[in-house]
């Protein structure tokens, strides 16, 4: 009999529920079954499967409101936030099935040659806390939609809104198309281990090293997105308050427990002072609390452990000599209030280690070749910023990351896929390209 991983609300430690913790011959059947089902929903034609896809998220619809408050309650995240995020799944799971078809669709070559793409097999997603919904959802939907069959690996911090959010989605898929698989790291690396053609990963850079070396013996797809420590650079001719407002936003959002937080601002010295000034009036503006509480801007951080993580690199930022304009050491339980720090340097941790909390970390330079030297020389490279005008673009052009927005977010519009550059990632998703990576492209000359 296996044990139950156990979920608690972050903003107080109520215990919200529990799921079973697959054992590694559980992990071993679900796959049996998952391939026996992938025999029949390979052979439906691509239409059909975009069909079937769309219409079961249409029946998420009436359950929006349950699926945004169980996300709150177990992720920690405000209720407008959770409710963009349930909302904005099931609005992208149609979107994405129908651009999906759209890109798996058999093509035309020259003379007789047609370039295909088929089916993997059995596709293992493993996804993340911090977007528990959406980011499931995204990796999900191409690998249905190119008629592989799915087996979802939640979080073991968000098991509960998986569970509710997918477990109604499977309710209206044929049996086996998609399963749920909760557990433990062991349950993933089984799973990673098992007889699967793939894995669609979401997290941190040493869980996705241990896939790749898991997966290597079989030679195994991989889709990864490993975090990011994203840069900010703030040239002397930014819009200082469009710069000061992105900069606070940007590393609050989500109570900085996002992939593509801003995590490390350089900012031009000569206008230092005032930008520093401007960011902390508008940190002090954001407030700390629980998902059901007004006004709320930032959450709780999701668990002891990340907590922790963060109070370190802020008593290290302190001792080794970066001043705090907003918030300090000491933080209350499960929360950490809005922190702004100026002094930031190359060997405190919070320049090299991912920070995952609503810090604002901030560094001067005197030379732009400095502050380019200085974002590109973190391992990470998912996404980077700047913010000024003349010389904007050629900065943006040095930046070593996967996503680069000029004087905007670095995630980028439209049919723009989610990349990352260096050690954050391999492959991506998102975007024509990206739905491709879903599927074996399939050379036929007739």
């Amino acid at each position: 009999m296996s044990k139950s991983i156990q979920s608690f609300n972050p903003s107080n430690g109520e215990l919200l529920g529990e799921v079973n913790n697959a054992s590694r011959d559980e992990v071993v059947q679900t796959i049996r079954q998952s391939k026996a089902a992938q025999k029949a929903w390979r052979k439906l034609p691509i239409n059909e499967r975009v069909r079937t896809i769309i219409r079961a998220y249409q029946h998420l619809d009436q359950h929006a409101d349950s699926f945004s408050e169980l996300l709150a309650r177990e992720m920690g995240k405000d209720i407008g936030r959770a409710i963009g995020e349930a909302t904005g799944a099931i609005y992208m799971g149609q979107h994405y099935a129908e651009e999906a078809q759209r890109a798996l669709n058999t093509r035309k070559l020259s003379g007789s040659t047609e370039l295909q793409y088929r089916p993997l097999g059995v596709v293992g997603v493993i996804s993340p806390w911090n977007y528990p919904v959406m980011m499931a959802n995204n990796l999900i939907v191409p690998a249905l939609v190119a008629g592989n069959t799915v087996i979802l690996k939640p979080s073991e911090e968000t098991p509960l809104i998986a569970q509710a959010f997918f477990g109604e989605l499977q309710k209206h898929l044929p049996e086996g198309v998609l399963t749920i698989l909760h557990g433990d790291r062991e349950t993933g690396k089984a799973l990673v281990e098992g007889d699967i053609q793939m894995i669609a990963f979401t997290g941190s850079k040493a869980a996705g090293q241990d896939i790749m070396v898991r997966a290597a013996s079989k030679v195994k797809r991989l889709v990864m997105e490993l975090g990011g420590k994203d840069p900010m650079i703030v040239m002397r001719d930014a819009n200082l308050e469009q710069a000061a407002r992105f900069a606070v936003a940007g590393s609050f959002e989500n109570s900085g427990q996002m992939c593509t937080s801003i995590e490390r601002i350089y900012v031009d010295e000569r206008i230092a002072d005032k930008f520093e000034q401007r960011v902390t009036e508008i940190a002090n503006m954001y407030q700390i609390g629980p998902w059901d509480l007004p006004n709320v801007n930032i959450g709780p951080i999701i668990n002891a452990t990340q907590h922790g993580k963060i109070a370190d690199q802020l008593k290290d930022a302190q001792q080794k000599g970066a001043t705090f304009l907003l918030g300090g050491i000491e933080q209350p339980e499960r929360y950490i209030r809005p922190t702004v720090i100026t002094g930031m340097t190359a060997e405190m941790k919070l320049e090299t280690e991912e920070t995952f909390g609503p810090v604002v970390a901030i560094s001067r330079y005197s030379n732009i070749d400095d502050a380019i030297e200085r974002a590109n020389a973190s391992e990470y490279g998912l996404g980077a910023v700047v913010f000024g005008n003349q010389g904007a673009n050629a900065v943006a052009d040095e930046l070593d990351a996967g996503m680069v927005g000029i004087n905007q977010g670095q995630g980028g519009s439209g049919d723009a896929p989610w990349v990352g550059a260096k050690q954050s990632g391999l492959g991506y998703h998102g975007s024509v390209d990206g739905h491709r990576q879903f599927a074996q492209v399939k050379v036929v000359s007739k």
